[in-house]
């Protein structure tokens, strides 16, 4: 089962918002298509690529459009834990922030 957290589903509100400021349709469509590509995570969980600033075969990512979708495979569930644009500095917005 794919879970998002609070600060996943935040990420994923402000980017359809920062689209939709320039068209509701391509905000909707980048919506979806991050949704759904983490739903595939269900039948796939080791698809994406480890982490390379962690390490852990655990934290994973998929790469869409321009976006990181970080996520953690447990025994029994997919927690998605970020959606980072690929140009944000990892390190700092991520690993350092705190993402309770």
């Amino acid at each position: 089962m794919v879970r998002w957290t609070k600060p996943a589903k935040l990420d994923l509100r402000k980017i359809h918002d920062y689209i939709a400021a320039d068209s509701r349709f391509y905000a909707q469509k980048v919506s979806m298509e991050l949704i759904d590509k983490a739903q595939n995570l269900n039948h796939f969980p080791e698809i994406g690529r480890i982490v390379p600033e962690i390490g852990d075969p655990n934290i994973r990512e998929l790469l869409i459009y321009s976006y990181r979708l970080i996520y953690e495979i447990f025994p029994s569930k997919i927690e998605v834990l970020a959606l980072i644009h690929s140009k944000r500095n990892f390190i700092k917005d991520f690993i350092n922030e705190e993402r309770h």
